[in-house]
């Protein structure tokens, strides 16, 4: 019988792995596995959602590696963020280029990671940010009230994006036990089931998430205040 699913804020979750953490961030030496598995997020009708490619699957546990920061880019093109989800660890560098003919504003008021990298132009050089804390960090334009992005800072190497089918691999896991946790842009909560990982691997994990409430909502600029449209020019 599959353990219960539970379902939690992302900053909760991310959280709580943190502060259990050991300061050392090491574990001795282990051997390793693979764990496979697939990810069902429930859309609206009861129908399985197209776009489940753009979740985020982890797993959080004391076997933890040493974390090494990645250096990830996000550009900016035809007044969008590409790609729209991106996943580092912490203490990684989040690069944001301008690939547009016209002048971006690239911002997060997220509590965990804010950032405001200020008015450039393609022109520029790319302006950057260090994301320090997990968590999830929304990202907006300034200018253009259509752009969205989010990035998902993860406290553990242990991260995957699913196929298009909602299947998913991690390689080099550690036996023992863990959290397996999954996100997705429309779910209201992360959701979450303990695992345990045998030094045989893992296989068929499932799990799911429920986005069938999801209803989107027009996000504020950088002041908290409602953009404005009237003469834009671009």
């Amino acid at each position: 019988m599959p353990r219960p699913v539970r379902q939690v804020s992302l900053a909760a979750a991310l959280a709580a792995a943190a502060l259990s953490l050991p300061s050392s961030w090491g574990h001795q030496a282990a051997r390793t596995t693979s764990v496979s598995g697939s990810l069902t997020v429930w859309d609206q009708g009861d129908r399985q959602a197209e776009d489940v490619g753009r979740a985020v699957v982890w797993l959080e546990g004391a076997a933890l590696d040493s974390l090494i920061p990645d250096t990830a880019t996000v550009l900016t093109e035809q007044k969008e963020f590409r790609p729209r989800v991106t996943v580092v660890t912490v203490g990684s560098t989040v690069s944001f280029s301008n690939n547009d003919p016209f002048n971006h504003n690239v911002f997060s008021l997220s509590p965990e990671n804010p950032f405001d990298l200020g008015l450039y132009g393609r022109r520029d050089a790319a302006r950057t940010t260090e994301v320090r804390r997990p968590g999830l960090v929304r990202v907006y334009c300034n200018v253009h009230a259509t752009m969205s992005a989010f990035v998902v800072v993860i406290p553990t190497p242990y991260h995957t994006r699913p196929a298009a089918d909602g299947g998913f691999r991690l390689d080099g896991v550690p036996a023992g036990r863990y959290t397996l946790k999954a996100w997705h842009e429309r779910s209201e909560a992360v959701a979450e089931r303990p695992v345990v990982i045998p030094a045989g691997g893992a296989r068929d994990l499932r799990i799911e998430l429920d986005a069938r409430r999801f209803k989107p909502e027009q996000h504020l600029n950088k002041f908290g205040k409602p953009y404005r449209t009237a003469g834009r020019r671009y």
